[in-house]
């Protein structure tokens, strides 16, 4: 949103700031001010001056020697301009003044310098203008020439202010204006805000009645058959229009705003619109057919000519303005080519009226046009400034002298919006914020922003235009903000919570993170979203229970339609990019949810269970992911053993080389090897490992409740023994043995070799462990040792191991 800063003055008398006094107060107080720009910020000295005489230069066909009187003196200046002529009024920038560019627009910092000197051996004492060189164009100066000094007309006195006369002298305000704001979207909104903000009187334009005695529905008849997306549609008919340039006043504050002038109508309906934030459009009545508007849904495949000259394309959501028999405007976008208004126009329809915020901007979109009028209609405008911004612009039309207005007004408006009510409540208020500012000074807040105040009812009231205003909290913060936040003291928060921290759940979820990133792995995040084909690049069956997943009913695409059912895709992706770019020795960790349907077609939300899932490749092996999981596992306090069961039957992983993670009765998780076509899959060529551990079976069986031991008082004894063991024989089923038959004595077992080879039987392995003794009230003696022995070896023989001899 851009304002003239001059205009806001005009409507704020007494406000006499600078314009960064402006933004700073304005940025305060709430209307945040992104930037001010001068327009005369590069201009200096000068003024309007008449050519007296015209000489030709003695020694240069294309110069000419001009006297110019600038109301003090008469000056000499040279001039290669081609359109001088005796008697023209030109601006004229002196000795030591400043310009903005050259004809081609272009700028330099600070202004070009101007002094006087010799052109060609004449003496010049100062330069001419053109619009380029006084920091504008001919978009905005039409009557501009592309060649040559700008000429003002004649009634423009000699010696004034160059810069002043052509509206110049302003600043334009650029402000992030929210969505909610949306009476902030017109210079009356940015006014109220200045004069509550600056404590000035705000002096909106005085709106006064127009028209003749006839009546307008002689001339128009107007039916609104969607009601719903046209809450209120006004309309009023000009006759006798009169074409003619709009004042030098008007053109001015719209040029400021960065609109071109172009006639007394088209300017009307813009001024209103950048005034009361309310769009506005002109027909031309002679081209409505069967003098009747019909505000309607389009049709099926409806095609239309919008003012631009493009054919658009609309369906049954797109609202239409049409006549007795075709479409003459796109509702709140463009109005139609074949109801433009031209030279010729005689008699004029003014339309103001408010759509549905929400269909103009799908409406937009749909047909490819966004438009001024568009952007402001899709905030939601406040359908009670329609009626308003239609009056102002018919007073514009008389006063302007562009026609004659038709008595009345149509007026369909369905179900008026009505303001509310909020009650007051400034002890809430106070409480919020953490101040202590009394009622009085609260209402005087609300009477600046015009918020009125019923005494018997303690209610705030709240007009139309401020939609914004909802609840207590909104009326806080209006007290805040011309309180001034710089004021609000610091305070803290107080409540009757207790003090925050995690859950256990998350606890343990931060002890697995801080392990696995201990163990040299860094953490990733990938989609939940996933494709079907994952299924097969995994190798799952097709009767894989893992194939029934949560299917997305508006997916970015195939390859985001599933909610996963494991997490091995984004994991063994992320590995794969990192191969690609040839980085060794990765390791990667993620925390992430799985989401697993109880039945499908689903009749209820899917049980998410949040799985760790670590990946490596390089450095590293089946055992080194192991110790991993292991350390995992210790550090989130689950002292039971830990077993693998190689019957994992995962068909993603090596035959061979994967296991589940038993802990005690329960699969807690698996790890392995990645099956080498899984791993083809990928384009991965290097080993990959993988773990899943499934958190909430971990969470359940977390324990921190530690017993305290005291430190050994007697020695231990250690017994090594080394098998020959059947290769079919696990080593925890060994462990077994040594957990059931050891004995109380028996404090722990290592295993230190375990080795297969020429030496060894085919079908066995040689494994050796070192065993350690020791009682807490005694020395062992060596019977106690050898009867714990006696019953573990014979426990081994009967599985089939021989000690090695």
């Amino acid at each position: 949103m851009k304002t003239s800063l001059k205009w806001i003055k005009d409507l704020v008398p007494g406000l006499e700031v600078t314009p960064q006094e402006y933004m700073d107060a304005m940025t305060l107080s709430g209307s945040k001010v992104e930037f001010y720009e001068s327009m005369d910020a590069d201009l200096d000295k000068i003024v309007v001056g008449q050519i007296k005489e015209i000489a030709p230069h003695p020694d240069a066909d294309k110069l000419v020697i001009c006297q110019v009187d600038i109301g003090s003196e008469v000056i000499q200046i040279v001039t290669g301009a081609p359109n001088v002529f005796e008697g023209a009024k030109i601006p004229v920038v002196l000795d030591g003044g400043c310009v903005a560019g050259g004809h081609d627009g272009s700028k330099t910092e600070g202004g070009i310098k101007i002094k006087k000197g010799r052109l060609r051996g004449v003496e010049s004492n100062g330069m001419m203008c053109s619009i380029e060189e006084l920091g504008s164009d001919r978009d905005m100066f039409p009557e501009a020439p592309e060649y040559g000094i700008y000429i003002f007309p004649d009634d423009t006195e000699v010696g004034a202010n160059a810069v002043e006369v052509l509206g110049l002298d302003d600043s334009v305000v650029e402000y992030e204006i929210t969505s909610n704001r949306v009476d902030c979207f017109s210079i009356l909104g940015i006014a109220r805000e200045a004069a509550a903000t600056f404590k000035k009187e705000f002096v909106p334009p005085v709106v006064t009645e127009t028209g003749n005695n006839e009546d307008v529905n002689d001339y128009i008849k107007v039916t609104v058959k969607d009601t719903d997306l046209c809450p209120r549609y006004t309309a009023r008919v000009v006759k006798n229009i009169k074409i003619a340039p709009s004042p030098e006043w008007m053109q001015r504050r719209l040029r400021a705003q960065g609109i071109r002038p172009i006639n007394n109508l088209v300017d009307i309906t813009n001024y209103v619109m950048e005034e009361y934030g309310q769009p506005m459009h002109a027909y031309d009545l002679d081209t409505i057919a069967g003098k009747e508007i019909v505000v309607r849904r389009g049709e099926k495949d409806e095609t239309f000519v919008t003012l631009d000259g493009q054919e658009r394309k609309v369906d049954d959501s797109v609202l239409m303005i049409c006549d007795g028999e075709k479409a003459v405007g796109l509702a709140g976008i463009m109005g139609g080519e074949n109801s433009m208004i031209t030279d010729n126009v005689k008699t004029m329809l003014f339309e103001a009226a408010c759509f549905d915020g929400t269909n103009i901007r799908l409406s937009s979109k749909k047909v490819g046009l966004r438009t001024d009028a568009s952007g402001k209609f899709e905030k939601g405008l406040d359908p009670n400034n329609a009626i308003e911004a239609m009056n102002r612009a018919c007073q514009l039309v008389e006063e302007l002298g562009c026609g004659e207005v038709v008595g009345g007004v149509i007026d369909i408006y369905t179900k008026k919006m009505e303001g509310r009510r909020l009650p007051f409540e400034p002890e809430k208020y106070n409480r919020m914020l953490g101040t202590d500012i009394s009622d009085e000074e609260m209402l005087t807040y609300f009477k600046r922003l015009e918020l009125g105040y019923d005494k018997e009812t303690n209610e705030i009231i709240i007009p139309s235009w401020r939609q914004d205003l909802e609840s207590y909290a909104d009326l806080a913060e209006e007290v805040a903000r011309f309180y001034g936040y710089d004021k609000i003291p610091t305070s803290l928060p107080s409540g009757e919570a207790t003090t925050g921290g995690l859950t256990y759940k998350l606890k343990i979820e931060k002890i697995a993170r801080t392990v696995a990133q201990f163990c040299g792995f860094s953490q990733g995040m990938t989609y939940s979203f996933e494709s079907p084909k994952v299924f097969d690049k995994l190798l799952l069956a097709e009767n894989d229970k893992l194939r029934q997943a949560v299917v997305i009913s508006n997916p970015l695409g195939e390859d985001f339609s599933i909610m996963r059912t494991l997490p091995l895709d984004g994991m063994l992706t992320s590995l794969a990019t990192n191969a690609n770019r040839r980085n060794k020795n990765v390791r990667l960790f993620e925390m992430g949810n799985v989401y697993l349907p109880k039945q499908l077609p689903l009749t209820e939300l899917p049980e998410e269970r949040m799985q760790l899932t670590l990946g490596m490749y390089g450095e590293g092996d089946f055992f080194t992911m192991k110790g991993a999981v292991e350390e995992i596992i210790s550090q989130v306090g689950m002292d039971g053993k830990l077993t693998y069961d190689p019957q994992a039957g995962k068909t993603f992983l090596h035959p061979g080389r994967q296991a589940n993670i038993v802990y005690g009765d329960t699969v807690i998780g698996y790890l392995g090897e990645v099956h080498p076509k899984v791993a083809a899959n990928y384009n991965i060529k290097e080993r990959v490992y993988i773990a899943v551990l499934d958190m909430p079976e971990i969470v359940e069986r977390s324990n921190f409740d530690k017993k305290y031991e005291g430190i050994a008082k007697f020695p231990a004894a250690t017994r090594d023994i080394s098998m020959v063991v059947p290769r079919d024989v696990l080593i925890g089923q060994i462990e077994d043995v040594f957990d059931k038959k050891g004995g109380s004595y028996l404090e722990s077992y290592e295993l230190f070799d375990i080795y297969e080879g020429n030496q060894i039987l085919k079908g066995f392995k040689s494994v050796a462990y070192s065993l350690t003794f020791r009682a807490k009230d005694k020395n062992l003696e060596e019977e106690d040792i050898t009867s714990a022995m006696n019953r573990i070896l014979k426990a081994l023989e009967e599985m089939g191991i021989q000690l090695r001899k």
